[in-house]
C-alpha cells in the first residue's frame, strides 16, 4: 500500500511538472485567414516583439475616445471570444487594445513567463506611439491580471483594474495541490503581489466570493498588502466568469471609467 501510494504521488508530481502548461493555458487557434466580425471599428495588428514571435491584436477605435484600455485576457479561448468581451468597454467610449498570447488564436511563439511580459510591454510601447501614459488603463482578467500588474509596475499608466486576480500562480496551485513541493515544480510564478508593491497608479480589484477557479482568498491576500492606492471590491455570490451579471461590477467599472 505504501509503495502504491508513493508511486502515485511521484507520478502525479511528475505530471504536474511536465504538463503544467496544459493545465495553465487553454488556447484555441485560428486560421491566419480568419476574419473577425465585431460591432465596432478596429485595426487588426500583427506585432513582432522578437524573432519568431508574432502577436495578433485587435485595436478597437471610437470617435473622441475617453482613453485607451489595454486588456489582458484569461487563460482560455482566443480573440474571436475576447474581442466580444472587449466591446463592453468600447461601448463606454474607450479605445481598446486586446492581444492574444503566444500560441493563442493567430499568435505565434514559444510559451514562457518572460515572453508574456515582453509581448505585453511591446503592446504598451505600441500604444505610447498614439496615446500618453495618462490615457492608458490596464485591465487584467484571471491569468491576465499577473501580466497587467507587471506592466503597471514597469510603467506609469493611469490606473490598473484587476478582475478575479491571484496572489500568485503558486498560491493558487497550493490551494489545489497542497501536498506537493510546488516551489520546485512550477515553471510559472506570475507573482502579482510583488508587482503591486511596485505600482504607483491606482489599483482596483474586483472578485466574487464564490469563485471556484481563482479562490477569493488568494485575491483577498492582495488587499492585505495594505497599499494606499488599492481598492478591493467584493461581489457577493460572484463566480469566476459571471461578475458582469452583477450591478456592483457595472457600478464599479462606470465609476472608474
Amino acid at each position: 500500500m505504501i509503495v502504491v501510494l508513493f508511486g502515485s504521488y511521484v507520478m502525479i508530481g511528475l505530471a504536474l511538472y511536465f504538463f503544467q502548461e496544459k493545465l495553465l493555458f487553454l488556447p484555441t487557434t485560428l486560421e491566419q485567414s480568419y476574419e473577425f466580425n465585431f460591432d465596432y471599428n478596429l485595426d487588426e495588428l500583427f506585432l513582432k516583439p522578437e524573432e519568431g514571435v508574432t502577436i495578433n491584436a485587435l485595436h478597437f477605435k471610437v470617435e473622441n475616445p475617453k482613453g485607451i484600455i489595454l486588456y489582458f485576457h484569461g487563460n482560455s479561448g482566443d480573440l474571436s471570444r475576447w474581442g466580444k468581451v472587449a466591446e463592453y468597454f468600447v461601448k463606454k467610449q474607450y479605445d481598446v487594445l486586446v492581444m492574444d498570447y503566444r500560441t493563442y488564436g493567430k499568435s505565434i511563439g514559444t510559451l514562457g513567463e518572460k515572453g508574456f511580459y515582453k509581448d505585453a510591454q511591446y503592446c504598451y510601447d505600441y500604444l505610447l506611439q498614439h496615446y500618453s501614459d495618462t490615457q492608458i488603463t490596464l485591465y487584467g482578467r484571471s491569468l491576465g491580471t499577473g501580466i497587467a500588474s507587471f506592466i503597471a509596475a514597469e510603467n506609469e499608466p493611469k490606473q490598473l483594474i484587476l478582475e478575479t486576480p491571484y496572489y500568485s500562480i503558486l498560491d493558487v496551485a497550493k490551494d489545489r495541490f497542497p501536498m506537493f513541493p510546488l516551489e520546485k515544480l512550477l515553471k510559472y510564478q506570475f507573482p502579482t503581489f510583488k508587482y503591486l508593491l511596485k505600482t504607483n497608479c491606482s489599483i482596483t480589484i474586483i472578485h466574487g466570493t464564490d469563485d471556484d477557479v481563482v479562490p477569493y482568498s488568494s485575491s483577498k491576500k492582495l488587499s492585505e498588502l495594505k497599499l494606499e492606492n488599492l481598492n478591493f471590491i467584493t461581489v457577493e455570490n460572484g463566480t469566476h466568469n459571471n461578475l458582469i451579471e452583477f450591478d456592483k461590477y457595472h457600478n464599479t467599472i462606470n465609476k472608474l471609467l
